[in-house]
């Protein structure tokens, strides 16, 4: 990733339903790494093309319009560019915040594409049950923070995984899990799985595949439900690493399911009307991890895959006027 300069028109071109935006906070996101290799495989997000600029989840102000839906001074969140203005050429696609009485860069992740991820793998592909089991692994990050306060709301019982005694400390003392534990400190994770959950795993809220899905798969009770997320372990091999106890699946008529978030865009107002409430009665909390300025985003973004960052890593480009 280099960093340069161009110029840009701050006037959208007349009849192409574009808008102009000046990108406020850039979403740093596991999934962009995949844009980064160039593969002959179908993607479910297209590669980048190098030497233009890279693409994400951001939160941004509408500077000049030539869509119906959008007007200037109108703050928006969706994909945008990495850079200070961009030209939005399919606006369709961006949602304009209505609640601004919550910090606008929460749009990048509690109330934006994290937020919503967690909200359809834990409710929609997990169809989670009072009382449960409830396993976490990156449960810190972005996604995994959230995932295990809404288990808590349902009365599950909750345990995350996480890389460093700080994040352990924060998944017990904020996010209010029953228990954490630091994975890189665990030489056996089946030992460790089986001395917090001596009766199973119901769900499991995976983000990091290898070792970890191995030591879960043994671990699992009958008709347990497993949200495949993500698998950040895996994606800077040049070989990923096989999975040895997929048999388990069988015998314990477990239900593992891959999803992604772009399919479900329609249920954001349902999400909202859940999350918001919560947010303001102090029910749901939300930790961040800033970095100032874009010459920091390409270090802010590598820092995921080394877990740097602590919660959600955004970006901040320019200052909310």
């Amino acid at each position: 990733m280099v960093l340069s300069t161009g110029t840009i028109s701050l006037k959208a071109p007349e009849g192409s339903k574009a808008i102009v935006v000046k990108n406020l906070y850039l979403s740093c996101d596991p999934y962009m790494r995949s844009r980064m290799t160039k593969s002959d495989k179908p993607s479910y997000v297209p590669s980048y093309n190098p030497g233009s600029a890279i693409t994400g989840f951001g939160v941004a102000k509408v500077v000049d319009s030539d869509h119906s839906k959008f007007k200037e001074g109108d703050l928006v969140w969706g994909m945008t560019g990495w850079e200070e203005y961009s030209l939005i050429t399919n606006p369709d696609t961006l949602f304009k915040i209505e609640n601004t009485d919550v910090p606008l860069s929460y749009y990048t992740g509690l109330l934006g594409m994290p937020g919503m991820t967690a909200y359809v793998g834990f409710y929609e592909v997990c169809s989670p049950k009072k009382g449960e089991n409830v396993f976490i692994s990156a449960a810190s990050g972005a996604v995994g923070q959230l995932v295990g306060q809404f288990a808590k709301l349902m009365g599950c019982y909750v345990v995350g995984s996480a890389g460093s005694k700080e994040k352990v400390n924060l998944l017990k003392s904020k996010f209010g899990f029953d228990a954490a534990f630091n994975y890189k400190e665990e030489q056996d994770l089946d030992a460790a799985l089986k001395s917090y959950f001596p009766e199973g795993i119901d769900i499991y809220f995976e983000n990091v595949g290898g070792k970890m899905l191995d030591a879960v798969l043994l671990n699992m009770k009958l008709h347990g439900r497993i949200a495949v997320c993500g698998m950040i372990s895996q994606y800077n091999l040049e070989k990923p690493e096989g999975v040895h106890n997929l048999l388990n699946v069988i015998g314990k008529r477990i239900r593992m399911e891959g999803f992604l978030v772009f399919d479900y865009f329609h249920l954001y107002p349902k999400f909202l009307d859940l999350i918001i409430p919560n947010i303001k009665e102090g029910k749901i909390t939300y930790v961040e991890d800033t970095a100032e300025g874009l010459h920091n985003a390409p270090g802010a973004l590598i820092g995921l895959f080394t877990g740097r960052n602590v919660g959600k890593q955004v970006v901040v480009v320019a200052p909310v006027e």
